[in-house]
């Protein structure tokens, strides 16, 4: 076997591979983040603890060279109990976006440079696997481990041909094959020995001088732009550990700035929060005090939109009261908002006039794009917002967070703003562009104008994408009514 290489371009349209998912194409070849990913997303906080607390148990059977049963102790933990259909959705929604960060550059440049039937080997089970191989690596199978079910709800048991290991893969792949005598190339992890190669004319192992280098994001088989889950990082044992550990400081440090927002003077609000931790700053490109004490007339402040506390944090960063527009917010997430709310109702002359009402009694700030998106994109602005002002100022609006994301679509909303300050050290930055005049400006170019101006600003790709669109990617509906 020879180490992996470059795909010559004369592979393109005629060879077919076959190839080992975890440790041959993923750069890691341990399975258990992604049970814990399943375990949390799909099954709760309590699933995922039971997890946590039998890894090193897990570990001890790798070590021993019983891997088999290390993965039918994580396949029984993760998946009893567990209704299929959330399963399903946690491998499309939650998933993909840790494999892409996990994906071997040079063993993909071998993949893709095939352009033949390609088909994916995988021990883990199918279900998890073939979603993001078949969304991003454009598959003709995927070969895993299939599960038992009974009405609807997984027994944590494998069907019985077992896990999709040693001579079940060459026998799978056969039948894959449909009739063909070999397969052109074949693509493995650090186990030389493993029987689906021996129907591959051509056979490439992962070698120790081989890169561990993740595949840059300018490079990823199709845009991430949507997806969902809690966490940031990939959670191995040790960091699912750390964030264990940090939650019950993390809700101390949530109820002390939620209290520090509630009771801080507006003057005082910016140094108030950043003594609890949090990171803002705010770039104005015009003159601060024009910015900040302008009385003659309203101003309408126009963002992207990160997470739910994107206008607090602008109210922060001017020192002045403002109200948002909100559409579906948690009663929860309006009780402890520092700031007022008006909710619109996706009616286009009511909410117009409410958010003219609005401008009239106070400054304004709306998030056009009506949901929000993690990854550096700017969803489609509706033109409301240029029908009902003519002086608009746009802020180009990015944030961070090190442990857990502050939005979700399958989860509860309610607690989106306390996951994103539950961060040990969350970062906004705010630029305050320069006006915009809608003039003799169609609605909708005063629009495009603004998305492209944030877009530049922060380097953001714009897209048409909706709201309808995010939701219906990941949670199979139009969003319409959320789960608060």
């Amino acid at each position: 076997m020879s180490p992996i290489a470059p795909s010559p371009r004369s592979w393109k349209e005629n060879r077919s591979i076959a190839t080992e998912f975890e440790g041959a194409l993923l750069i890691s070849s341990g399975l258990f983040p992604y049970f814990m990913l399943v375990s949390l997303e799909a099954g709760g906080p309590v699933r995922a603890l039971a997890l946590l607390l039998l890894a090193p148990l897990v570990r001890l059977l790798e070590l021993a060279g019983l891997e088999w049963v290390a993965l039918r102790v994580m396949i029984f933990v993760a998946t009893a109990g567990l209704r299929v259909a959330d399963l399903q959705a946690a491998a499309k929604a939650t998933l993909p976006k840790f494999y892409l960060e996990n994906l071997r550059r040079n063993a993909y440049r071998v993949f893709a440079g095939c352009g033949g039937k390609r088909y994916v080997i995988t021990s883990c089970p199918r279900i998890m696997a073939e979603p993001f191989s078949r969304e991003y690596l454009d598959v003709d199978g995927v070969l895993g481990t299939e599960l038992r079910a009974f009405r609807g709800f997984f027994l944590g048991l494998t069907s019985p041909g077992g896990l999709m290991s040693g001579f079940r893969r060459l026998e799978a792949l056969r039948a894959a094959m449909a009739g063909a005598e070999v397969i052109d190339v074949g693509l493995c992890g650090k186990d030389r020995d493993q029987p689906f190669m021996s129907v591959c004319a051509e056979r490439h192992c992962i070698t120790p001088q081989d890169a561990a280098q993740p595949v840059p994001r300018s490079e990823y088989p199709k845009p991430l732009i949507f997806h969902d889950g809690r966490l940031v990082a990939l959670p191995t044992p040790l960091d699912s550990l750390i964030v264990l550990l940090w939650i019950p400081f993390g809700v101390l440090l949530v109820t002390l700035r939620i209290v520090v927002g509630l009771s801080s003077p507006y003057k005082l609000c910016l140094l108030c929060t950043a003594a609890t931790g949090v990171r803002i700053r705010a770039q104005f490109h015009e003159p601060r005090s024009d910015a900040a004490t302008r009385s003659s007339s309203h101003t309408l402040f126009v963002c992207n939109h990160r997470t739910l506390v994107d206008p607090v944090i602008i109210s922060t960063a001017l020192r002045r009261k403002v109200t948002a527009v909100t559409y579906s917010v948690s009663r929860l997430s309006e009780l402890i908002s520092p700031i007022p709310t008006i909710r619109l109702r996706r009616d286009r002359f009511e909410d117009g006039a409410r958010m003219r009402s609005s401008l009239g009694h106070g400054d304004l700030v709306v998030c056009p794009e009506g949901t929000t998106c993690r990854e550096p994109y700017l969803l489609r602005f509706s033109p409301l917002f240029a029908e009902i002002a003519e002086d608009i100022v746009p802020v180009a609006v990015t944030n961070e967070g090190s442990m857990f994301y502050g939005t979700t679509v399958r989860g509860r909303k309610s607690l989106d703003s306390f996951f994103f300050l539950m961060n040990p050290r969350p970062f906004y930055g705010l630029d305050f562009l320069a006006n915009v005049t809608g003039g003799q400006k169609s609605k909708y170019d005063v629009a495009n104008h603004v998305q492209q101006a944030i877009g530049r600003t922060i380097g953001f790709e714009c897209t048409n994408l909706t709201r309808k669109d995010k939701y219906r990617m990941l949670a199979g509906h139009d969003g319409l009514d959320p789960k608060i």
